[in-house]
């Protein structure tokens, strides 16, 4: 079967493909693979596709869409990126990381960015993001950003641009970790001869920078849990495959309880102590003392513990104004200001329509830009002008006019494509890309692929699941190993390559399992070693507390 019978749609010679030239040859950092995947066949490849399409449904990977919870779309024809451009995107999210870790601080303490004109003070005094029941706090290990996620896109010349910053609660690395175990029951002899870094020690780094964020008073061995919305929210896939990796308890508010301005969870053996809270929910409804008096997402005293030293949150309270699209335009300037260094990664040209002569060019040209809100997320809220009726654009410039300060405006990126499967065959399909970096205080670590996205309907700039997008596997190949076998490598590469045909790969790694011969039997994450407090413990603190 010839290549062109798999790959016949996706030849298009159009420029920005990053699999196939503008001329229809295979780009060298996707030859072994094409081929590979061109040896199957057309039906063959279509046959394992719908097989990862079922096996996601059997297992439960799903995202919520218009309501309803469907499998999560993968798509069988992975994303590469060789090691040279990796190590670039990678020294990118990390000085970013830096860059926004500093600009958190400064907001909630000194504020010397603004007292030394690098932002204007309206940007943090306008934001609803602010959090000023915290201000002036600073967590043990100085750590906001434990958990981030840095949407990329490529640019007409095959460069990474940076999209936007999710510092709050980012989400997607569940997909990252299923994508990659798919592809290995799937396919797994797509990654032999191809050094594929391995994802799978994310949950044991995330547990690690959670454990090296516990405050003093958390002694010898830090407890952490996952708290979740709840079962019916649309992540609560992703909440519960961390927290089972992690080896930790997945919470709901319920289970939690303040005593003594320490936070404790309820177990069938009494309140046990809580160290670190990844949460996984609005700072809204984290407690309904400081935020939303109706939340029953939340736990009362939560914030008063957090001052109190005594428990962390992760990411931490109040990190919106990162996530800020006003804040967006200025880290260029904060990376100077902070590091002393140059982006990296550049930020997509960007128009603050607070400035009254940005808003006025946007106005006049709303029809060529893309306009965003500045709190939006999921996609929600985005106008691309080229695409929208002329009765949106009439009533997109009331908003702008009435409140600039709310919107932010960019040109159309040409969002570069990927071979996708669809109806009828690989068609080439719009993709970003979500890399993730943990921050244990000492170092940050970028997880080696991160969650490419995919627009699958035809032409399609947005690729939110929210908007019905899906995903592929994201290959980061290792350096200097051209046409080395995984298996020969997998036990002596220190970058960790993909193996297949290891008994494990069906597996996520486990932080415990260096323990495991110390166990006869696996302990249950609910009812773990964690520290219990009594009765009598219960009632001193009461007493202390008044």
């Amino acid at each position: 079967m010839s290549d062109t019978s798999l790959f016949r749609s996706s030849r298009t010679g159009a420029d920005g493909d990053e699999m196939f030239a503008a001329d229809g040859t295979v780009r060298p950092t996707y030859r072994a693979l094409h081929d590979a995947l061109a040896g199957l066949g057309p039906e063959e490849f279509r046959s394992r596709s719908e097989s990862l399409a079922r096996s996601y449904l059997d297992q439960g990977v799903t995202f919520d869409y218009a309501g309803e919870e469907r499998p999560f779309p993968i798509d069988a024809i992975p994303r590469v990126i060789d090691a040279e451009e990796w190590t670039e995107v990678s020294a990118g999210v990390t000085q970013r990381v830096r860059a926004l870790e500093a600009f958190l601080d400064d907001v909630y303490t000194d504020r010397r960015a603004i007292a030394d004109g690098v932002i204007p003070a309206e940007l943090v005094t306008s934001s609803t993001y602010v959090v000023d029941a915290v201000r002036g706090y600073r967590p043990a290990n100085g750590v906001r950003l434990h958990v981030s996620g840095i949407d990329l896109v490529r640019d007409g010349d095959g460069g990474f641009l940076v999209l936007e910053d999710n510092v709050r609660t980012p989400s997607g690395v569940s997909y990252v970790l299923s994508n990659r175990r798919a592809m290995a029951q799937g396919f797994p002899e797509l990654f032999a001869d191809r050094p594929v870094r391995r994802v799978g020690e994310y949950p044991g780094r995330l547990l690690a920078a959670l454990q090296a964020a516990a405050p003093d008073t958390a002694g010898e061995e830090a407890t952490v849990v996952v708290l979740t919305p709840g079962r019916y929210n649309s992540a609560y896939f992703e909440h519960s495959l961390v927290a089972r990796t992690m080896g930790v308890d997945l919470v709901e508010a319920s289970d939690l309880v303040e005593r003594g301005d320490r936070i404790y969870m309820r177990t069938t053996a009494g309140l046990r102590r809580v160290d670190v809270i990844y949460k996984r929910t609005d700072d809204d409804f984290l407690d309904p003392e400081v935020f939303r008096p109706d939340s029953m997402l939340g736990v009362p005293g939560l914030v008063r513990s957090v001052l109190a030293g005594n428990v962390v949150v992760a990411n931490a309270i109040g990190n919106g104004i990162a996530d800020d699209k006003l804040t967006y335009t200025y880290v260029p300037d904060l990376i100077r200001y902070y590091l002393s260094e140059e982006p990296i990664l550049p930020n997509v040209d960007t128009w603050r329509l607070e400035e009254p002569d940005s808003l006025v060019e946007v106005l006049d040209r709303l029809e060529e830009l893309v306009v965003k809100p500045v709190d939006g997320s999921g996609g929600k809220g985005i106008v691309i002008g080229p695409t929208a009726a002329r009765e949106e654009l009439d009533a997109l410039r009331k908003r702008l006019r009435a409140d600039p300060r709310g919107w932010i405006a960019q040109p159309v990126v040409q969002l570069s494509t990927i071979p996708t499967l669809v109806e009828e065959g690989p068609e080439p399909r719009h993709v970003d890309l979500r890399p993730f970096a943990l921050n244990s205080g000492d170092d940050v670590w970028v997880l080696p692929g991160g969650l490419t996205r995919v627009a699958l309907p035809r032409g399609e700039m947005i690729v939110n699941s929210s908007r019905g997008g899906g995903s592929k596997d994201t290959w980061v190949l290792a350096a200097g190993r051209p046409g080395a076998a995984a298996s020969s490598l997998a036990d002596q590469d220190e970058e960790g390559i993909e193996d297949p045909t290891d008994d494990k790969h069906d597996q996520f790694d486990d932080p415990r399992e260096e323990h495991a011969e110390e166990r006869e039997v696996e302990p249950d994450p609910v009812t773990s070693a964690i520290p219990i407090i009594e009765a009598d413990d219960e009632e001193e603190d009461r007493h202390d507390a008044q």
